[in-house]
């Protein structure tokens, strides 16, 4: 089960988190603020949460509030939630064609499905040690462990199983806007396939009456036919809808309803997953990333748990909604779709689609609409287009080492690559801000995610030599530096992983105190906390043999969004911002970070 922390050591990790942030006058303020909380109102709410959590054994105390502030979130799904992954291409060249890949992908997803739902899926396990646990020795003994103590049998040789609880919703699911707070609806029940093209909507079985997956010749046919349907694209396209305001979302989806679209929308709602197919190729990594992110919404339904997106020239992505999981599930997805599509394709170049008669098996869905939604839709495209052009996405690829040189040299990647951002932003902006990284607890029971702070005062030293007082230092204090910053992110990384953040405690404890309407505590009134929430530097990386790159939008309007990968021996950085911040030279600044940091890994002197 995932630990509440003790109250003391959420109050230690949150003061040493904001000490990067303040200067000496405002850090006592907060420290008093603090300190009062432990005592005071933040013991009791602890002693709430921990009893509640005790009584609530079969799931995690962060799972209510975490699914309540995503669901209660009244901003757009897209852009502020929603982030994407993108596949790499098919090795082999001629798969990447839009009909076989678009075939090949959702024969794989249904597999994945029918493995998963059978009870068949190999478990998610964290190997710390892979070349213990990693083996068809320990799995054959491992299975006749009594499922009570097996996890036990495989902490043993550092083997940890992932909490999968959230797979379910990968399938049939969709996120409702309702007024307030929105609703995850999943009907396992439903066989068909949601697909759209050039902002039309069709659907059509792909498991039989049996249970049984349609032959992927059949499936073929029946998407070559919605490729070769040269239908007007609707004038007022629905899609639309799904990037609005939640709320008026909701009362448009109401008049919706109303009007006659139920058995539309149930069929949009219920569908095993929607797979939109775009009419042209990409041109690049960055024209990837904006397809991807947002794409045209007339061809997207931002809230469907997850959309496979293909575009003309073959190439594949994911955009997911967030509020029912994690990175962990999609990747797991994204890997086994990947793997099975590429290794075992269904259809090869050569294969002809099914004579089989696809006008009547495909059903093109048509939605009634009336004023109200006419200008609802004509509404939420001016909102889409103006948000979308004022997004700017940026990205490099540093080739000077990666992975293999900072692990000779004894440093943490993931440690570098946040080091770089700080140093970067200090050269841009001259100040050091509140950061996000993401972590996954999902080694416990409905465990989601937790926050690693990489802004501290360790960052923010070694930051402060490299950009403002290089003649002061020598490259073994540079060095040193460096490896400072490296042990103490390895260790807010443990931390957090291990359910030893404080962000996900503190609130808990701030949703504790709402829900039972009691005045908001004075520490959370302070300036210093709303900063410290105020993430300026969002992060995640992600590394899959599956994926080309990952990106989401800036999670404040003056912010960044960083979607990184170390590989062994380059570096990857996506970043989204709006008008607010300059993307383009703040990756030309982590460009510089890095290489001041390589050359000071590698000995070098470097000037200023």
């Amino acid at each position: 089960r995932l630990p509440v922390p003790k109250l003391e050591d959420t109050i230690t990790r949150y003061l040493n988190a904001q000490k990067p942030l303040l200067n000496d006058d405002q850090f006592r303020k907060t420290e008093e603020l603090a300190r009062a909380f432990e005592k005071g109102i933040g013991r009791e709410l602890h002693e709430q949460l921990v009893a509640q959590d005790n009584q609530n054994k079969h799931t995690s105390y962060i799972t209510g509030p975490w699914f309540d502030m995503y669901l209660k979130a009244r901003e757009p799904v897209l852009l502020n939630f929603n982030p994407f992954m993108s596949f790499n291409p098919d090795p082999k060249s001629e798969y990447n064609d839009q009909l076989i890949r678009a075939t090949n992908m959702t024969v794989s997803a249904i597999r994945f499905m029918k493995t998963f739902r059978a009870g068949y899926l190999e478990p998610e396990v964290f190997h710390l040690n892979p070349e213990k646990s990693d083996t068809e020795l320990f799995k054959k003994i491992i299975r006749f462990v009594p499922s009570s103590i097996s996890w036990f049998g495989a902490y043993m040789v550092n083997a940890y199983p992932l909490d999968m609880s959230q797979y379910f919703r990968l399938f049939n699911s969709t996120r409702l806007p309702k007024l307030n707070k929105d609703e995850l609806f999943t009907d396992e029940k439903a066989k068909h396939l949601l697909v759209l093209r050039n902002g039309n909507f069709y659907v059509f079985d792909v498991i039989d009456r049996d249970g049984n997956m349609l032959k992927p010749s059949e499936i073929q046919a029946h998407l070559k036919y919605i490729l070769s349907d040269n239908s007007p694209a609707p004038a007022f396209p629905l899609g639309y809808l799904t990037s609005e305001n939640r709320d008026t979302w909701a009362l448009l989806r109401k008049n919706l309803l109303e009007n006659g679209n139920e058995e539309a929308l149930q069929k949009v709602d219920s569908a095993m997953f929607c797979l939109s197919l775009d009419d042209f190729p990409i041109k690049d990594l960055v024209h990837l990333s904006h397809t991807m992110l947002h794409g045209d919404a007339a061809n997207r339904w931002y809230d469907k748990s997850f959309t496979l997106i293909i575009t003309k020239d073959g190439t594949a992505g994911i955009n997911f909604e967030h509020s029912w999981g994690d990175g962990v599930a999609v990747l797991r997805f994204q890997n086994e779709v990947f793997k099975d599509s590429t290794k075992t394709p269904a259809i090869s170049p050569q294969s002809q689609p099914a004579s089989v008669d696809s006008s009547r098996a495909v059903q093109k869905l048509d939605f009634k609409l009336n004023d109200a939604l006419k200008a609802g839709i004509t509404k939420a495209k001016q909102t889409f287009d103006a948000t979308v052009e004022s997004l700017s996405l940026n990205m490099i690829q540093f080739q000077e080492g990666g992975k293999e040189l900072l692990k000779q040299k004894k440093v943490s990647p993931d440690a570098v690559a946040q080091l770089a951002f700080q140093m970067a932003f200090l050269r841009q902006y001259d100040q050091t801000v509140a950061t996000y990284e993401s972590c996954s607890t999902a080694a416990f029971k409905h465990g989601r995610t937790e926050t690693i702070r990489p802004a501290s005062v360790h960052t923010k030293k070694c930051s402060e030599a490299f950009v403002k007082g290089l003649s002061k230092h020598s490259t073994e204090e540079l060095q040193n530096l460096i490896v400072e910053c490296s042990k103490y992110h390895g260790r807010l990384t443990k931390e957090a992983a291990m359910g030893q953040g404080f962000d996900r405690h503190l609130f808990s404890l701030r949703y504790l105190a709402l829900s039972k309407g009691l005045p908001l505590p004075d520490f959370y009134r302070d300036q210093a906390y709303a900063r410290m929430n105020h993430n300026i530097i969002s992060t995640s990386t992600l590394l899959s043999p599956a994926v080309q790159l990952g990106g989401f939008g800036p999670v404040v309007a003056d912010g960044f969004g960083v979607g990184y990968q170390v590989q062994d021996d380059w570096i990857g950085c996506n970043v989204s911002s709006y008008p607010a911040r300059n993307g383009k030279e703040f990756l030309q600044c982590i460009y510089k970070s890095l290489e001041d940091i390589f050359n000071v890994l590698k000995g070098k002197k470097i000037g200023s």
